[in-house]
This record gives structure tokens, sequence and C-alpha cells, in this order.
């Protein structure tokens, strides 16, 4: 019998499409490694499952949103003309912006209290609003026009109703033994790190065209708008919830009887008063600090530095500061949150005290890497007690009150920066009135409530 004859060879394909497969996966390879482990940080320790992941997730996408958005707004506020002209621009800003939005704050909290079916549908909406109104500031920016400024307080205002939101949210999403500082460190930290990889692809898409960090925060913005709708269900749960008031209402006194007592910050301990008065002198300092640092060192920069490279390290500092106080934040968990905010607040005072007397370029960043650690622990320490003494059914609530009362400190310490005189010692001064006021207040309290003890169990 005849042996049988060999198959036939397929005919050898273009030498380049062998070639091609493996250079697109060499290509693909970076992103794909990195996504993967994006990915696997934000979804480790049982975050995935919770949900808390992808809560980590959209926190990043809005960090790289906002500051596109703040790169456009301070190249065309502040560094596109002189500095007496900048420093009424942004008063001018502030008066637009910010005036209104203290007296919109106070709203957020309970008209949002009202969604508690819809916060995934809140947090898409600020997404879409930032992302429409990026678009319609995309022409104010190139004309310098007074309509940027109510845009930007649009813009503000939504910024701000999305943090709201997700504070209340985070509770909904805790994996089983995961403390809500631990899980509030990873989402800021998640912001964090978006935003010092987005801040220098905004400049340069600046470098580009005005239009272009506005252009990339609303392809940004809508992604985000869409990556709201895959957290899970539980988050517009609102079973179990009441809502939380600031002050104690007592109809003792008028005879008149009150059928159910409503829990309030009050009513469930002081430590989450004093903990907010702290807090609020955080926030005061951090206002004070970005905007009259931004006109001081625009004035009189660093010696030997020009104004870009004196607030590029000013702000690293900061930035830098507020990181390592949030991974601190992850790595303490709850443990004596009392305790760490009062020191916060005596580390803070201390290195204003000192910028104050030794005042220079040194000192300036010191304060700020200092202030930016103090604020993310203090922050995180008041998470911390908000969890272990606010009862469930009323802490999302609270957490919505405590953000809007900061964000309000913070206006007030931004206005503070604009009026003062562009005089260094004098800032440095006020820096430190600012914090000796928030000890004079909270202090006393809160290592009163460390030692007496919380009647509720600590969270680990």
């Amino acid at each position: 019998m005849a042996a049988a004859a060999p198959p036939a060879r397929a005919a050898p394909g273009p030498p380049l499409r062998g070639a091609g497969r493996p250079l697109g996966r060499a290509v693909r390879l970076p992103f794909t490694a990195s996504a993967r482990g994006i990915r696997k940080a934000t979804h480790a320790h049982g975050a995935g499952e919770s949900g808390l992941g992808k809560l980590i997730e959209l926190h990043a996408v809005n960090g790289a949103g906002d500051v596109m958005i703040t790169v456009a707004l301070a190249s065309t506020v502040f560094f596109s003309v002189p500095t007496d002209e900048a420093r009424g621009r942004v008063a001018l800003y502030l008066a637009v912006t910010m005036a209104p939005f203290t007296l919109l704050a106070p709203v957020i909290g309970p008209l949002l209290d009202r969604l508690p079916h819809g916060r995934r549908a809140a947090m898409a909406a600020a997404m879409l609003t930032r992302a429409v109104l990026a678009i319609a500031m995309s022409t104010a920016v190139i004309t310098g026009g007074l309509e940027l400024y109510p845009a930007a307080l649009g813009v503000l205002v939504a910024s701000k109703a999305y943090g709201v939101v997700r504070s209340a949210v985070v509770p909904r999403l805790l994996p089983p033994r995961f403390s809500l500082v631990r899980a509030n460190s990873r989402v800021t930290l998640a912001g964090l790190l978006a935003t010092g990889v987005a801040a220098p692809i905004a400049a340069g898409l600046h470098l580009i065209g005005p239009r272009g960090p506005l252009y990339g925060a609303c392809v940004i913005f809508l992604c985000g708008a869409m990556l709201a709708f895959t957290l899970p269900p539980t988050v517009d749960s609102a079973k179990g919830e009441r809502k939380a008031r600031l002050v104690t209402v007592d109809h003792g006194r008028t005879g008149r009887r009150e059928k159910e007592r409503r829990p309030t910050l009050r009513t469930v301990g002081p430590a989450v008063l004093h903990g907010l008065q702290a807090n609020a002198s955080h926030r005061l300092l951090s206002g004070f600090l970005t905007f009259f640092l931004a006109f001081l060192l625009r004035e009189h920069p660093i010696a030997g530095q020009n104004a870009a490279v004196s607030l590029g390290i000013v702000g690293v500092a900061a930035g830098a500061g507020n990181a390592i106080g949030t991974a601190v934040g992850a790595w303490l968990k709850a443990r004596g949150p009392e305790l760490i905010i009062a020191t916060m607040l005596g580390i803070a005072l201390s290195t204003a005290v000192v910028a104050a007397l030794l005042f220079g370029g040194v000192m300036m960043a010191v304060l700020c890497a200092v202030a930016g650690f103090s604020q993310a622990l203090s922050k995180l320490s008041l998470d911390a007690v908000i969890q272990r003494d606010v009862p469930e059914e009323v802490r999302t609530s609270a957490f919505a009150r405590s953000e809007t009362l900061l964000q309000m400190s913070w206006v007030v310490g931004g206005a503070i920066g604009i009026a003062l005189p562009l005089n260094g010692v004098l800032g440095m001064g006020v820096a430190a009135g600012i914090m000796a006021l928030g000890a004079l207040v909270a202090v006393r309290g809160l290592l009163t409530t460390a030692r007496r003890g919380s009647p509720h169990p600590r969270v680990a």
C-alpha cells in the first residue's frame, strides 16, 4: 500500500501579521496590568464583594475631574492677570460662589436626607451636572466673562453634594470587620492619588489650550455618572435610618410632653460635637492657608524661586501631608480617636506658632504639610467617633450634616485669607490664632470624654 501523503501545510501569512499580535499585547500590557493592579487594590479585604471597591473607584474619578476644573479656573482667575487684579478676581469669585454656597450648604444635608432611595442617582446627577457646566465654562475661560462665576458656583455645589452623599453611602458598603475610619481612609486616599495623577495631565491639556482641562473634566464626569449606577442596590436602602439634628429641642419647660425623643448629635455624646469643633478649626486653617499663601507667594516668592515654583512647593507639601495622614489613619483604625483629635490640634497649633516666630519658606512648607496631615487624621478620627457614638439609624444623616459644617468652615477661612494684608508674620500669627481658638474650645472636652470612656463599644 502506498504511503499516505503528508498533510498540506497552510501557506505562511504575511510576516507582519504574526508579529503584530505580540506587539499589540506588549503595547496593551502596561495598561491592562495597571488596571488589574488598581482593581486588586481597591477590591481587597472584601471591598469588592461589599461594593466599597466601586465607591473607591468612583471617588478617584471624582477627584480627577475636580482637579481638571480647578486647573482651568486657577489659570483663568489667578495666573493669567497681575497680582492686584487677581486678588480682585478671586475676591469676586468668593463673593459670587462661596457666599451663596454658605446659604445653600445648610440646605444640602436636609435635601439629601429626603433622597435616601436615590443616592446612586444623586451621585450620577452631581457628576453629570459638572460635566455640563465644564462645557459651559469652556467659553468663559477664554473671554473671562462673568458667566464663569455662576457656573463655578454650580460646580462647587454639585461637588459638595456628591461629597455629602458619598459620606452617607460608606456605612452601607462596609465589608465584614471593616471599620468606617479604615473605609474612609481608602476612599480618601484613592481621591488623593487620582488628583496627583490628573493634575499634571490637566496642566498638559492647558498648554494645548485653556479649554483642554474642561473638556477632559467633561469626559471624566460622564464616565463617573455611568460608574455611579454600578454601585450595589444597598446604597439606595434607607432601612433603619432617621434624620439627625445639630441641636436638641426640649419641650419640657413649656409643659409639652414629647412622645418620642429623636436622637440628635447632642444626645449621642459630647465627643461628636467636640470632634466637629476641632475639625472646623482645621478646615478654617486649610481655607485660610489656601488663599493667603496663594497671594503671598505670588507677590513674595520663596527665596531663589519664582511664584509658580513657590506655590508648587507648598502645594506638594500640603498634599503629601494629607496623604500621609490618610495612610496613618488607616493604620491607626479607631484607636483613641478623641486623643488623636486633641493631639492633632496641639501639633498644628505648635507648628503655626513656630512658623510665626521663624517665618520663612521652609516653615511655610512645614506648616502646610502639618496642616494637611493633621486635618486628614483628625477627620478620619471624627469619622470613627461618629461611627462609635451615633446610632446607625441616624449615622448617615450625621455624616451629611458634619460635611456641610466643615465645608462652611473652609469658606470662612478662605474669606479671612483674602481679606488679610500680605504680611507673612501676620498671616502665620492668624493661623496660630485659629488653631488656638479650636484648642480652647475643643481640647478640654475631648480629653474629658477620653478619660471617661465611651458608653458605646469601640469599633475595631
